[in-house]
């Protein structure tokens, strides 16, 4: 798919600031909208948008299919009169640049039940239809995703191979005798998953009229402790108790001795291709509902992927194995034509990962970070990137502009200030202006940088357990100043919308 040269700001919804302890679907998010628009950028970047769990990992999701119920605005559900006024009196006192999960997520659960109760007395009749229709929509996942958080709930959250057999193993009568005792939760866990859908779609609408098109996510392996494995077990390598036989991960590299364990169940593909790729071809369908771009993240798992042992403590011994390559995307593509697809292709990667993005015209990523320690002609330097690629100055994976700057050694910075002809004093916007002005067709940055933050506002660091995913804006960071700063980057660079007669932004 060809795209139009543009650019646009990395941040996820958590982020965004605001009195209820975690960034959500509301009016600041409408805000963002408007903002991004103003200044010329059309991108708007997400995390994935799945339900969290253990360490609030918005790519280990509880579902590939459903939404986060944090994300749910309580300013939203006033408006639909959806909750009394009285709820939102008398807040617990949230910090204002960090999300605190063990504190948001029970408050946020208990006013979701709440508002479930009200609908149950208030709701009018279009609401109502509403949320039978979305039932009915959506049904290909929902039953078995509100089914499987209730049994989560009645089981203390404890992984699905852990329940007892009969549920565990999807006996009939067994979920069925579960289902009519525990309907009321099962209800809750769907109900939840209407307001998200609605709210997702109201503010997906607001970006579509300001011509804000949204980049969204979809993380290349599933969580084993899902809605998706627990109801697929047959998709996945899995023993008679459900359990991992291989799991992913990353082999042992310069910067990870051991190697990165993540841990997901792998795919049995010659299964996925027995049943035409449908689970797949309904997940990407599925995302594409909620966005308008998606970036796959580790792209070259469809090539090869390291197979590593399920009782394994480290992922140094395992093996490449191949993936579907493009017997995937073909039966992808026919299914539902060209898709606006980015591929994260970072790490090692091999010459037929390059010739299967290739053969579908798919934009790389290039990271600016990247760039500075391997000369002239590391491929992460601006001079050398190809028109379609996305390029970064970072990710969320990755340091802040001005936190890899206080970081890295005296070598690296002297070639980044030689390079930029730089001083490094506005290392920041230095990078920025280097994405911007590159031929690379989508230029895009975190909101971080953009602030000129350092490593404390950093979104996550791979391979630690906590402590991830809880950077909030600070309220009033969306500045005028900041703004047109924003405006004359895009107006320079031929980033933001030419409109005939529009009078160009005032060069500072």
């Amino acid at each position: 798919m060809n795209f139009e040269r543009s650019s646009g700001i990395l941040l996820h919804p958590t982020s965004l600031p605001g009195p209820y302890g975690i960034g959500d679907l509301g009016p600041q998010a409408h805000g963002w909208i408007d903002y991004l628009a103003d200044h010329g950028c059309t991108l708007w970047q997400v995390l994935p948008l799945g339900p969290t769990g253990y360490g609030d990992s918005p790519y280990q999701s509880f579902s590939a299919f459903a939404g986060n119920p944090y994300l749910i605005s309580p300013e939203s559900l006033l408006a639909d009169n959806l909750i009394h006024a009285n709820e939102l009196a008398n807040l617990p006192q949230f910090p204002a640049h960090q999300v605190d999960y063990g504190a948001v997520i029970p408050w946020k659960l208990d006013l979701l039940d709440r508002s479930y109760e009200y609908f149950g007395y208030h709701a009018s009749p279009n609401l109502s239809e509403a949320f039978r229709h979305f039932q009915a929509v959506q049904v290909a996942w929902l039953e078995d995703y509100a089914l499987f958080m209730a049994l989560k709930d009645v089981h203390g959250g404890a992984p699905w191979p852990t329940w007892e057999p009969e549920l565990r193993d999807r006996d009939p009568e067994a979920l069925e005798a579960f289902t009519q005792k525990h309907l009321l939760q099962i209800q809750r866990h769907t109900y939840r998953q209407f307001l998200f859908y609605r709210q997702w779609a109201a503010l997906k609408l607001h970006a579509a009229q300001r011509k804000i098109r949204i980049i969204g996510d979809i993380p290349i392996f599933a969580a084993h402790d899902s809605a998706d494995v627990w109801a697929h077990p047959e998709l996945f390598y899995l023993d008679e108790k459900g359990m991992p036989t291989s799991v992913a991960g990353v082999p042992p590299d310069y910067f990870s001795p051991t190697g990165q364990l993540w841990g997901n169940p792998l795919y049995r593909w010659d299964r996925h291709r027995d049943q035409g790729y449908q689970w797949w071809i309904e997940r990407v369908q599925g995302v594409l509902q909620l966005v308008d771009i998606v970036r796959i993240d580790h792209f070259r798992g469809f090539v090869g992927y390291w197979e590593v042992p399920g009782d394994a403590k480290t992922a140094e011994k395992g093996r490449w194995a191949p993936g579907p390559g493009a017997d995937f995307f073909d039966a992808v593509r026919e299914k539902l034509g060209e898709l606006p697809i980015i591929a994260e292709d970072l790490g090692v990667i091999t010459p037929d990962v390059v010739a299967l993005r290739e053969r579908y015209e798919l934009p790389g990523m290039k990271i600016l970070q990247f760039a500075f320690a391997g000369g002239p002609i590391d491929p992460f330097l601006p001079h050398n990137y190809p028109v379609n690629c996305v390029a970064y100055t970072g990710t969320h994976d990755n340091d802040t502009a001005r936190g890899w700057y206080e970081r890295v050694e005296e070598d690296e910075k002297d070639f980044y200030r030689h390079y930029m002809n730089r001083d490094g004093r506005d290392i920041a916007w230095d990078l920025i202006r280097g994405v911007w002005s590159s031929v690379a067709v989508f230029a895009i940055a975190p909101l971080q940088d953009f602030l000129d933050l350092d490593n404390s506002a950093r979104m996550n660091y791979p391979g630690r357990p906590s402590g991830n995913w809880t950077w909030r804006m600070p309220a009033g960071a969306l500045s005028e100043a900041l703004g047109k700063r924003i405006s004359e980057l895009n107006y320079l660079y031929l980033r933001s919308p030419q409109e005939a007669g529009a009078r160009a932004p005032a060069i500072t």
